[in-house]
C-alpha cells in the first residue's frame, strides 16, 4: 500500500484539501469554493453557533481534529465571523498542533458572500497546487486507524458481516494499527463482555461509565432508548432486542484487548482496539471517527445504507444475500456466503482485508464513487463523557 506522509508522521490514503465551514451560516460559501476548485472537498457544519457547555466544546474539538485527519493535506477554514466556534481561534489551535498548510477567512471580513467565494477560491487553489506535489510513500496496516460502524442491521449482521469485519479489525491491530468501535447506544447489554477484555481496570471502568452513564441519562430524561433501538428496519430484519443487536455489533471490533475509551471526536492516544463514545446515529458516529483520525471505515449493513463521508472512504459490507442484490449499487462486499455455508468467516475476512488494502491504494468504494459526503457532528450535551479527558 502507498499513502501520503504528513508532518506529524501519520499517513493518509487520500490527499484532500478540506474547505471547512465553522457554522451553518458559512456552509454555502464553503460549498461554492470547493465546487470551483478540483481537488477540494467541502465539509459543511449544521451547527457551530448557538451552542453552550459541552456542545460547543465537542464542536471545537471535532473541527480542530478534522484538520489533523491524515487524509487531509491542508485546510481552508471558512467562517461567518461572529459564531461561537471563532474561526481565527480555531485556526490557532490547529496551527499549535500541526504543520499542515492552513488558511482561514470569514465572510464578514471579506465583505459578503461574493467576495468571500472569490477569495476562498484563490486560497483553495493555492492549497491544491501544493497538494499536487505530495509524494506517496510505502505504508502498512500498522499505519491505519480503521473505523467500524453498522447501520440498517439485520439478523445476518451479527452472523456474518460483523464477524467478517472483526477478522479485518484483528489483522489491523496485530499489525500495530488502531481500530475504533463505537455506537455506545448499541453496546448496552454487552458492557460486561467488553470490560472483561479491557487492558486495565481503568479502561474497564471507562466502559462501564459510558454505557451505564448513557442509560442513566436516558432514564433521567424519561426516555426509553429501546423505543428507537432496534429501529423498525432492524426488527423487520429479524432483530428482537437491543441486547441481541449489541451482541452482534461488537463482533465487528474483533477479539483484541480494548486499550482505551475516548470521547466523541477525540484522537486515540494508544494503538490497538479503542472504543469511541459515539451515538447510534450512523452519520454522526462516522463523523466522530473521522475527527478521531480514521483514514477508512468498514460499515456493515443488513438492510443497505448508502451514506458516505467527505474525507474518508467507507466500505459497505452485508451478510444478507438479498440486500447484496437489491442494493448492489451501494454494497462493496458480500459476506452472505458465511450464512449459506459457502465460505468461512476467516476466508471472507481475508478477502475483505484485500479489499481494504486496495481501497487504501486508491480504489474507490461505492459511496466514494457516488460522491456521497454525509457529515454531521454530534452536538448534544456530553453528560456521560465528563469522566474522560
Amino acid at each position: 500500500m502507498r499513502g501520503y506522509r504528513r508532518p506529524d508522521g501519520s499517513i493518509g490514503i487520500r490527499n484532500h484539501v478540506m474547505v471547512l465551514s465553522t457554522c451553518g451560516c458559512a456552509n454555502m460559501v464553503a460549498r461554492r469554493i470547493a465546487d470551483a476548485v478540483p481537488g477540494a472537498v467541502a465539509v459543511e457544519n449544521s451547527k457551530g453557533c448557538g451552542q453552550v457547555g459541552s456542545g460547543i466544546e465537542i464542536m471545537r474539538r471535532c473541527l480542530a481534529n478534522l484538520a489533523l485527519n491524515p487524509n487531509v493535506f491542508g485546510t481552508l477554514i471558512v467562517g461567518l465571523g461572529c459564531e461561537s466556534t471563532k474561526p481565527y481561534e480555531l485556526a490557532e489551535v490547529v496551527r499549535s498542533r500541526s504543520d499542515k498548510p492552513l488558511e482561514v477567512m470569514t465572510i464578514q471580513d471579506c465583505g459578503g458572500s461574493a467576495a468571500a467565494i472569490e477569495h476562498g477560491v484563490e486560497l483553495a487553489r493555492g492549497l491544491t497546487e501544493r497538494a499536487a506535489g505530495a509524494e506517496r510513500c510505502e505504508m502498512g496496516l500498522g499505519d491505519l486507524v480503521l473505523g467500524t460502524n453498522c447501520g440498517g442491521s439485520d439478523a445476518t449482521s451479527g452472523l456474518a458481516a460483523n464477524p467478517v469485519a472483526g477478522v479485518v479489525s484483528d489483522a489491523v491491530v496485530a499489525a500495530g494499527g488502531t481500530v475504533m468501535l463505537g455506537e455506545t447506544t448499541e453496546l448496552i447489554g454487552t458492557e460486561d463482555l467488553l470490560a472483561a477484555r479491557a487492558a486495565s481496570p481503568d479502561v474497564a471502568d471507562d466502559i462501564y461509565r459510558i454505557v451505564c452513564g448513557l442509560e442513566r441519562s436516558f432514564a433521567e430524561a424519561g426516555v426509553d432508548v429501546r423505543g428507537a433501538n432496534p429501529s423498525p428496519g432492524n426488527m423487520a430484519g429479524g432483530l428482537s432486542t437491543l441486547e441481541e443487536k449489541a451482541l452482534g455489533g461488537i463482533s465487528k471490533g474483533g477479539t483484541s484487548p480494548i486499550m482505551e475509551v475516548v470521547p466523541y471526536g477525540a484522537r486515540p492516544g494508544r494503538r490497538g482496539l479503542v472504543i469511541m463514545d459515539t451515538p447510534g446515529y450512523d452519520i454522526e458516529s462516522v463523523s466522530g471517527m473521522t475527527a478521531g483520525g480514521a483514514q477508512v471505515l468498514i460499515f456493515t449493513t443488513g438492510r443497505g445504507t448508502p451514506i458516505g463521508n467527505p474525507l474518508i472512504p467507507i466500505i459497505k459490507v452485508t451478510g444478507n444475500v438479498e440486500c447484496a442484490a437489491r442494493m448492489a449499487d451501494n454494497i462493496d462486499f458480500d459476506a452472505s456466503g458465511a450464512v449459506e455455508g459457502a465460505s468461512t468467516i476467516d476466508e471472507l475476512g481475508s478477502s475483505l482485508l484485500e479489499l481494504l488494502e486496495r481501497v487504501c491504494d486508491g480504489e474507490q468504494p461505492a459511496a466514494e464513487r457516488f460522491g456521497f459526503n454525509d457529515f454531521s457532528i454530534f452536538h448534544n450535551q456530553e453528560v456521560w463523557c465528563t469522566c474522560l479527558p
